[in-house]
Protein backbone atom coordinates (compact mmCIF):
# COMPACT_ATOMS: atom_id res chain seq x y z
CA UNK A 1 0.00 0.00 0.00
CA UNK A 2 1.52 3.51 -0.60
CA UNK A 3 2.17 5.36 2.79
CA UNK A 4 5.12 7.23 2.66
CA UNK A 5 5.41 9.14 -0.16
CA UNK A 6 7.71 10.95 0.78
CA UNK A 7 8.16 14.68 -1.06
CA UNK A 8 10.94 17.56 -0.55
CA UNK A 9 9.51 18.54 3.13
CA UNK A 10 10.16 15.52 4.63
CA UNK A 11 13.56 15.08 6.98
CA UNK A 12 13.96 12.09 9.17
CA UNK A 13 13.32 14.45 12.42
CA UNK A 14 9.74 15.03 10.71
CA UNK A 15 7.90 17.90 9.09
CA UNK A 16 10.31 20.57 7.69
CA UNK A 17 10.48 23.95 10.21
CA UNK A 18 8.45 27.12 8.74
CA UNK A 19 10.68 29.63 6.75
CA UNK A 20 10.66 33.20 7.90
CA UNK A 21 7.02 34.67 6.79
CA UNK A 22 5.65 31.68 6.70
CA UNK A 23 2.39 30.54 8.63
CA UNK A 24 2.82 27.85 10.98
CA UNK A 25 2.00 24.47 9.77
CA UNK A 26 1.77 22.71 13.49
CA UNK A 27 -1.58 20.99 13.52
CA UNK A 28 -3.00 21.80 16.91
CA UNK A 29 -6.27 21.58 17.65
CA UNK A 30 -7.12 24.76 17.40
CA UNK A 31 -9.92 24.98 14.62
CA UNK A 32 -8.58 25.91 11.32
CA UNK A 33 -10.06 27.83 8.17
CA UNK A 34 -10.21 25.74 5.01
CA UNK A 35 -10.58 27.07 1.88
CA UNK A 36 -12.03 23.86 -0.29
CA UNK A 37 -12.37 23.58 -3.77
CA UNK A 38 -14.71 21.13 -5.20
CA UNK A 39 -16.98 21.12 -2.03
CA UNK A 40 -20.77 20.79 -3.40
CA UNK A 41 -20.27 17.36 -4.85
CA UNK A 42 -20.87 14.18 -3.86
CA UNK A 43 -17.69 13.93 -1.34
CA UNK A 44 -17.10 17.65 -0.64
CA UNK A 45 -20.35 18.08 0.67
CA UNK A 46 -19.63 15.25 2.95
CA UNK A 47 -16.03 16.35 3.86
CA UNK A 48 -17.17 20.20 4.67
CA UNK A 49 -19.58 18.76 6.90
CA UNK A 50 -17.40 16.73 9.17
CA UNK A 51 -15.20 19.74 9.07
CA UNK A 52 -17.43 21.86 9.91
CA UNK A 53 -18.66 19.28 12.97
CA UNK A 54 -14.84 19.19 14.16
CA UNK A 55 -15.30 23.38 14.83
CA UNK A 56 -13.17 24.38 11.41
CA UNK A 57 -14.06 27.36 9.51
CA UNK A 58 -14.73 26.59 5.72
CA UNK A 59 -14.74 28.29 2.94
CA UNK A 60 -16.73 26.63 -0.25
CA UNK A 61 -15.77 28.45 -3.19
CA UNK A 62 -18.30 27.27 -6.56
CA UNK A 63 -19.73 28.32 -9.75
CA UNK A 64 -22.92 27.36 -8.05
CA UNK A 65 -24.09 28.72 -5.06
CA UNK A 66 -27.25 26.64 -5.13
CA UNK A 67 -25.45 23.33 -5.93
CA UNK A 68 -24.02 23.87 -2.04
CA UNK A 69 -27.48 24.85 -0.60
CA UNK A 70 -27.03 21.82 1.74
CA UNK A 71 -23.82 23.48 3.31
CA UNK A 72 -25.36 26.58 3.82
CA UNK A 73 -27.36 25.72 6.85
CA UNK A 74 -23.68 24.78 8.36
CA UNK A 75 -23.06 28.30 10.47
CA UNK A 76 -19.57 28.05 10.57
CA UNK A 77 -19.15 27.12 6.56
CA UNK A 78 -19.20 30.40 3.87
CA UNK A 79 -20.08 29.02 0.26
CA UNK A 80 -19.31 31.53 -2.30
CA UNK A 81 -19.93 32.25 -5.96
CA UNK A 82 -17.11 32.67 -8.47
CA UNK A 83 -15.22 31.01 -10.73
CA UNK A 84 -12.26 28.47 -9.25
CA UNK A 85 -10.41 29.10 -12.06
CA UNK A 86 -10.33 32.93 -11.59
CA UNK A 87 -6.83 34.10 -10.07
CA UNK A 88 -7.57 37.07 -8.47
CA UNK A 89 -11.07 35.07 -6.84
CA UNK A 90 -8.63 32.38 -5.20
CA UNK A 91 -6.39 35.00 -3.99
CA UNK A 92 -8.69 37.11 -1.87
CA UNK A 93 -10.34 33.91 -0.38
CA UNK A 94 -6.84 32.31 0.45
CA UNK A 95 -5.53 35.32 2.49
CA UNK A 96 -7.55 34.30 5.96
CA UNK A 97 -7.32 30.80 5.05
CA UNK A 98 -4.72 28.68 7.64
CA UNK A 99 -5.48 25.56 4.90
CA UNK A 100 -6.77 24.54 1.47
CA UNK A 101 -8.71 21.42 0.38
CA UNK A 102 -8.55 20.52 -3.15
CA UNK A 103 -11.80 17.78 -4.02
CA UNK A 104 -12.28 19.12 -7.72
CA UNK A 105 -12.44 15.75 -10.00
CA UNK A 106 -14.65 15.37 -13.24
CA UNK A 107 -15.07 11.46 -14.75
CA UNK A 108 -15.89 12.90 -17.94
CA UNK A 109 -14.48 15.51 -20.15
CA UNK A 110 -17.04 17.88 -21.34
CA UNK A 111 -16.34 20.94 -23.45
CA UNK A 112 -13.63 23.39 -22.41
CA UNK A 113 -13.72 20.90 -18.69
CA UNK A 114 -11.02 18.37 -19.84
CA UNK A 115 -9.23 16.15 -17.89
CA UNK A 116 -5.90 18.15 -17.98
CA UNK A 117 -7.61 21.29 -17.08
CA UNK A 118 -9.91 20.35 -13.82
CA UNK A 119 -6.53 18.13 -12.65
CA UNK A 120 -3.31 19.34 -13.12
CA UNK A 121 -4.31 23.49 -14.26
CA UNK A 122 -6.45 23.81 -11.53
CA UNK A 123 -4.56 22.26 -8.79
CA UNK A 124 -1.46 23.99 -9.99
CA UNK A 125 -3.57 27.46 -9.95
CA UNK A 126 -4.45 26.56 -6.38
CA UNK A 127 -0.58 25.38 -5.04
CA UNK A 128 0.52 28.85 -6.74
CA UNK A 129 -2.13 30.68 -4.85
CA UNK A 130 -1.57 29.22 -1.52
CA UNK A 131 2.11 30.00 -1.89
CA UNK A 132 1.79 33.23 -2.39
CA UNK A 133 -0.88 34.01 0.34
CA UNK A 134 1.13 31.54 2.91
CA UNK A 135 -0.77 29.28 3.09
CA UNK A 136 0.96 25.71 3.90
CA UNK A 137 -0.93 23.13 4.74
CA UNK A 138 -2.35 21.68 1.39
CA UNK A 139 -4.46 18.47 1.21
CA UNK A 140 -5.44 17.02 -1.95
CA UNK A 141 -8.08 14.53 -3.65
CA UNK A 142 -6.45 12.02 -6.55
CA UNK A 143 -7.49 8.65 -6.89
CA UNK A 144 -6.48 4.71 -6.95
CA UNK A 145 -4.51 3.66 -9.71
CA UNK A 146 -3.50 7.41 -10.81
CA UNK A 147 -0.13 7.02 -12.70
CA UNK A 148 1.36 9.37 -15.44
CA UNK A 149 1.90 6.14 -17.31
CA UNK A 150 -1.98 4.97 -16.92
CA UNK A 151 -4.05 3.09 -19.53
CA UNK A 152 -6.39 6.41 -19.92
CA UNK A 153 -6.37 10.07 -20.07
CA UNK A 154 -8.41 10.46 -16.36
CA UNK A 155 -5.39 8.50 -14.57
CA UNK A 156 -3.35 9.77 -16.70
CA UNK A 157 -4.16 13.37 -15.06
CA UNK A 158 -5.14 12.32 -11.63
CA UNK A 159 -1.03 11.39 -11.78
CA UNK A 160 0.32 13.97 -12.98
CA UNK A 161 -2.30 16.48 -10.63
CA UNK A 162 -0.64 14.44 -7.62
CA UNK A 163 2.92 14.12 -8.73
CA UNK A 164 3.15 18.31 -9.42
CA UNK A 165 1.60 18.33 -5.79
CA UNK A 166 3.63 16.56 -3.98
CA UNK A 167 6.50 18.38 -5.77
CA UNK A 168 5.39 21.55 -4.64
CA UNK A 169 7.30 22.16 -1.31
CA UNK A 170 3.76 22.49 0.80
CA UNK A 171 2.89 20.48 3.30
CA UNK A 172 0.87 18.46 1.52
CA UNK A 173 -1.35 15.17 2.18
CA UNK A 174 -2.55 13.08 -0.68
CA UNK A 175 -5.46 10.77 -0.70
CA UNK A 176 -5.96 8.36 -3.34
CA UNK A 177 -9.14 6.39 -3.10
CA UNK A 178 -11.13 3.62 -4.73
CA UNK A 179 -14.54 4.57 -6.05
CA UNK A 180 -16.05 6.24 -3.00
CA UNK A 181 -19.50 4.61 -2.00
CA UNK A 182 -22.63 6.28 0.12
CA UNK A 183 -25.99 8.21 -0.19
CA UNK A 184 -26.41 10.25 -3.29
CA UNK A 185 -22.85 8.34 -4.90
CA UNK A 186 -22.61 8.14 -8.69
CA UNK A 187 -22.00 4.15 -8.55
CA UNK A 188 -24.27 2.53 -6.24
CA UNK A 189 -27.26 4.36 -7.25
CA UNK A 190 -26.55 4.43 -11.18
CA UNK A 191 -26.42 0.99 -10.68
CA UNK A 192 -29.86 0.98 -9.07
CA UNK A 193 -31.62 2.83 -11.19
CA UNK A 194 -30.42 0.52 -14.63
CA UNK A 195 -31.87 -2.38 -12.62
CA UNK A 196 -35.08 -0.49 -12.38
CA UNK A 197 -35.26 0.71 -15.65
CA UNK A 198 -34.18 -2.45 -17.63
CA UNK A 199 -34.83 -6.29 -17.48
CA UNK A 200 -31.16 -7.39 -18.51
CA UNK A 201 -27.97 -5.30 -17.24
CA UNK A 202 -25.33 -5.63 -20.66
CA UNK A 203 -22.34 -4.76 -18.89
CA UNK A 204 -18.34 -4.33 -20.35
CA UNK A 205 -15.82 -4.80 -18.22
CA UNK A 206 -17.73 -7.49 -15.83
CA UNK A 207 -14.81 -8.27 -14.64
CA UNK A 208 -12.71 -5.45 -13.22
CA UNK A 209 -12.20 -5.65 -9.51
CA UNK A 210 -12.76 -2.49 -7.69
CA UNK A 211 -12.63 -1.78 -3.10
CA UNK A 212 -15.16 0.23 -2.95
CA UNK A 213 -14.44 2.43 0.29
CA UNK A 214 -17.59 4.67 2.40
CA UNK A 215 -17.79 8.46 2.29
CA UNK A 216 -17.72 8.59 5.39
CA UNK A 217 -14.15 6.87 5.48
CA UNK A 218 -13.05 8.67 3.47
CA UNK A 219 -14.64 12.14 4.87
CA UNK A 220 -12.97 11.02 8.74
CA UNK A 221 -9.64 10.66 6.96
CA UNK A 222 -9.25 13.93 5.28
CA UNK A 223 -10.49 15.53 8.91
CA UNK A 224 -8.20 13.43 11.05
CA UNK A 225 -5.07 14.60 8.09
CA UNK A 226 -5.63 18.35 9.14
CA UNK A 227 -5.00 17.93 12.61
CA UNK A 228 -2.04 15.26 12.13
CA UNK A 229 1.58 16.48 11.25
CA UNK A 230 2.45 12.85 10.59
CA UNK A 231 0.30 12.88 7.65
CA UNK A 232 2.48 15.46 6.23
CA UNK A 233 3.95 14.47 2.91
CA UNK A 234 2.56 11.80 2.95
CA UNK A 235 -0.13 9.72 0.17
CA UNK A 236 -2.50 7.40 1.31
CA UNK A 237 -4.50 4.81 -0.48
CA UNK A 238 -7.95 4.45 0.36
CA UNK A 239 -10.40 1.35 0.38
CA UNK A 240 -12.95 -0.61 2.24
CA UNK A 241 -12.94 -4.02 3.43
CA UNK A 242 -13.93 -6.29 0.01
CA UNK A 243 -13.13 -6.46 -3.31
CA UNK A 244 -15.96 -7.03 -5.72
CA UNK A 245 -16.05 -7.37 -9.99
CA UNK A 246 -18.17 -4.76 -11.22
CA UNK A 247 -20.35 -7.50 -12.00
CA UNK A 248 -20.94 -7.95 -8.20
CA UNK A 249 -21.30 -4.31 -7.35
CA UNK A 250 -24.32 -3.99 -10.12
CA UNK A 251 -25.65 -6.99 -8.68
CA UNK A 252 -25.39 -5.96 -4.76
CA UNK A 253 -27.30 -2.54 -6.13
CA UNK A 254 -30.20 -4.41 -8.07
CA UNK A 255 -30.51 -6.30 -5.00
CA UNK A 256 -30.16 -4.10 -2.21
CA UNK A 257 -33.47 -1.82 -4.40
CA UNK A 258 -35.27 -4.46 -4.76
CA UNK A 259 -34.66 -5.13 -8.74
CA UNK A 260 -32.30 -8.03 -9.12
CA UNK A 261 -31.75 -8.34 -12.68
CA UNK A 262 -29.50 -11.29 -14.92
CA UNK A 263 -26.39 -9.49 -16.15
CA UNK A 264 -24.47 -10.13 -19.15
CA UNK A 265 -20.47 -9.29 -19.83
CA UNK A 266 -20.02 -8.09 -22.94
CA UNK A 267 -16.39 -8.85 -24.90
CA UNK A 268 -14.06 -6.42 -25.19
CA UNK A 269 -14.92 -5.33 -29.09
CA UNK A 270 -18.72 -5.45 -27.69
CA UNK A 271 -17.87 -3.28 -24.47
CA UNK A 272 -16.35 -0.81 -26.75
CA UNK A 273 -19.49 -0.07 -28.83
CA UNK A 274 -21.41 0.48 -26.14
CA UNK A 275 -19.03 2.81 -24.17
CA UNK A 276 -18.76 4.79 -27.65
CA UNK A 277 -22.79 5.17 -27.77
CA UNK A 278 -23.16 5.93 -24.52
CA UNK A 279 -20.26 8.50 -24.64
CA UNK A 280 -22.35 9.70 -27.29
CA UNK A 281 -25.71 9.88 -25.20
CA UNK A 282 -25.98 12.38 -23.02
CA UNK A 283 -26.19 11.71 -19.26
CA UNK A 284 -22.36 10.55 -19.30
CA UNK A 285 -23.02 6.75 -18.28
CA UNK A 286 -19.50 5.58 -19.97
CA UNK A 287 -16.79 6.77 -22.13
CA UNK A 288 -14.32 5.05 -23.95
CA UNK A 289 -11.80 6.72 -21.39
CA UNK A 290 -13.60 5.34 -18.63
CA UNK A 291 -13.29 1.75 -20.38
CA UNK A 292 -10.05 1.94 -20.59
CA UNK A 293 -9.49 2.92 -16.64
CA UNK A 294 -11.34 -0.10 -16.07
CA UNK A 295 -8.66 -2.27 -17.71
CA UNK A 296 -6.13 -1.50 -14.13
CA UNK A 297 -7.18 -3.32 -10.85
CA UNK A 298 -8.40 -0.66 -8.45
CA UNK A 299 -7.81 -1.94 -5.55
CA UNK A 300 -5.68 -1.77 -2.78
CA UNK A 301 -2.27 -3.62 -1.85
CA UNK A 302 -2.19 -3.28 1.71
CA UNK A 303 -4.18 -2.86 4.73
CA UNK A 304 -6.40 0.82 5.71
CA UNK A 305 -3.60 3.14 6.94
CA UNK A 306 -3.77 2.95 10.60
CA UNK A 307 -2.63 6.62 11.04
CA UNK A 308 -6.67 7.34 10.43
CA UNK A 309 -7.81 4.63 13.76
CA UNK A 310 -10.67 2.99 12.26
CA UNK A 311 -11.92 -0.41 10.82
CA UNK A 312 -13.40 0.84 7.31
CA UNK A 313 -16.92 0.47 6.59
CA UNK A 314 -18.67 -2.40 4.53
CA UNK A 315 -20.88 -1.85 1.50
CA UNK A 316 -22.99 -4.52 2.77
CA UNK A 317 -23.47 -2.66 6.42
CA UNK A 318 -24.62 0.53 5.24
CA UNK A 319 -25.80 0.40 1.03
CA UNK A 320 -29.44 -0.25 2.13
CA UNK A 321 -30.04 2.53 3.80
CA UNK A 322 -29.98 4.60 0.60
CA UNK A 323 -31.03 1.94 -1.84
CA UNK A 324 -33.48 0.14 -0.22
CA UNK A 325 -37.37 0.86 -1.79
CA UNK A 326 -37.93 2.35 2.44
CA UNK A 327 -34.80 4.93 2.29
CA UNK A 328 -35.69 8.09 2.81
CA UNK A 329 -33.59 9.74 5.19
CA UNK A 330 -33.22 13.56 4.25
CA UNK A 331 -30.18 15.09 3.20
CA UNK A 332 -30.49 17.81 5.56
CA UNK A 333 -30.56 14.58 8.08
CA UNK A 334 -27.48 13.33 7.48
CA UNK A 335 -25.57 16.61 7.48
CA UNK A 336 -26.64 18.19 10.61
CA UNK A 337 -25.70 14.29 11.91
CA UNK A 338 -22.43 15.11 10.81
CA UNK A 339 -22.22 18.56 11.67
CA UNK A 340 -23.42 18.06 15.42
CA UNK A 341 -26.29 20.27 15.43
Amino acid sequence: MTGPGATPHDTAAGPRAVRVGERPISASLAPQHVLVLGGSGFVGRNVVARLAGAGHRVTVLTRRRAAARHLILLPTVDVVEGDPYDRATLERLAVPATAALNLVGVLNERGAETFVRAHVELPKLFVDVCKSAGVQRFLHMSALGADTGGPSRYLRSKGEGEAMVAASGLATTIFRPSVIFGRDDQLTNLFAKLSRLFPVILLGAAEARFQPVSIGDVAHCIVHALDDDATIGQRYNLCGPKVYTLRELVRFAGEASGHPRPIIGLGPAAARLQALALEILPGGLMSRDNLLSLSRDNVCDGPFPPVFGLVPTSLEAVGSSWLGPEAVTSHYDVFREHSGR
